[in-house]
């Protein structure tokens, strides 16, 4: 399958917003990425060192013909830092530097700056304006898109939030080429979700062409953040709140989710986690007649082609349990899964506690 070109954007339109998602390559420098935003003296990006030291310059450079002002906040590297104390460090900047309820905040990084930034985006001044500059594959296919924004708390991770949709997304795949090999394969497995969940045509693609995305060609790439955004576009455009169909998207992160807050935040990458989750609910979807355990398989190979671990931690029954009665999804203590029903689609639904604890003894430990 050829990619297609890159140049014309993604649109997300939910019954109260619309905006564009920009995909290619040298999008940081191009000042077309940036016209058409909203008017304001100040921006503010807000960005780690890492990702700022590499392409805040960029960054600061492009905005500079359009605000008076445009200032930089850092905030420490690493989803354990998804915190109240981190939020509050953006507002105490944010008041500290006089901005006003016009002020544009870019988040330049990857799913915890976007997440984090978007959400002090929600609750500053009761709302401002927010731009996405993913730097990440996860971020570019999953997280700087649809509006959701969130830090963690002990007890779950997303668990204070708010849906907040941002006005553009600029995915400059240029900023993928400093990516470690990790963060790449984190960024995969949200790659690779969408096709069970949504397009089997997209997931035979992934398992002809994922040599060619670990070694980073930019056409494959291209092609596989397009796709991927595509179908989040879609399913976030009918279901913005997540009252039913968006909860697809979520395939592999309660197991997933339960990984991440059981070992402590950040010792896992999301992407690792999502991608071992996926394995545990394939084959949770196959025990319970959606799709055979071949598929779960061919599955779970995919994975592990991606260099993502297949195999999970051994958090000790109860607490696997517990953690994702804490999922967002679950109602009633009812823990409830994203499930495929079939190969390419998948809902939203319980299973009994003993099949749950059927595939954490056959995949953990």
């Amino acid at each position: 399958m050829d990619a297609p070109s890159p140049s014309a954007p993604v649109t997300v339109a939910t019954p109260d917003s619309r905006y564009d998602i920009l995909i290619g390559a040298g999008l940081l420098a191009d000042p077309a990425s940036w016209r058409g935003l909203p008017q304001a003296t100040c921006a503010v990006i807000v960005s780690n060192a890492l990702v700022a030291g590499l392409y805040g310059t960029a960054l600061r450079t492009a905005l500079a013909p359009l605000y008076a002002r445009v200032l930089l906040v850092e905030i420490p590297d690493g989803e354990a830092h998804k915190d109240w104390s981190t939020l509050n460090a953006v507002f105490d900047f944010l008041l500290a530097e006089g901005a006003d309820r016009k002020t544009v905040l870019f988040a330049l990084g990857g799913g915890v700056v976007g997440d984090l930034c978007g959400f002090a985006a929600a609750c500053f001044m009761r709302g401002v304006p927010f731009v996405q500059v993913p730097t990440t594959l996860l971020a570019q296919v999953d997280s700087s898109v649809g509006g959701k924004t969130a830090i963690n708390h002990p007890r779950g991770k997303n668990m204070i939030g708010a849906f907040y949709q941002p006005r553009r997304v600029v995915c400059d795949l240029a900023t993928l080429d400093t990516l470690p090999a990790r963060e790449l394969s984190a960024g995969l497995a949200e790659v690779i979700k969408y096709g069970p969940i949504a397009d089997i045509g997209f997931l035979d693609w992934l398992e002809a062409h994922l040599d060619a995305l670990r070694q980073r060609d930019r056409v494959a790439l291209a092609y596989a953040v397009r796709r991927s955004c595509e179908i989040k576009a879609e399913v976030v455009g009918m279901d913005e709140r997540e009252s039913g169909l968006r909860a697809i998207l979520n395939f592999g992160h309660t197991f997933g989710h339960a990984i991440e807050a059981g070992l402590g935040y950040g010792e896992w990458l999301h992407g690792e986690a999502v991608g071992c989750g996926m394995v545990m609910a394939a084959d949770l979807s196959a025990r319970l007649g959606g799709v055979t355990p071949a598929f779960a398989l061919r599955l779970r190979r995919l994975i592990e082609r991606a260099g993502l671990p297949v195999r999970a931690p051994d958090l000790g029954a109860q607490l696997w349990l517990t953690l994702m009665r804490a999922d967002k999804k679950a109602e009633a203590g009812e823990i409830r899964f994203v499930v495929l029903t079939e190969p390419g689609r998948a809902a939203l639904r319980p299973a009994p506690d003993a099949v749950v604890l059927e595939v954490i003894a056959a995949h953990a430990g």
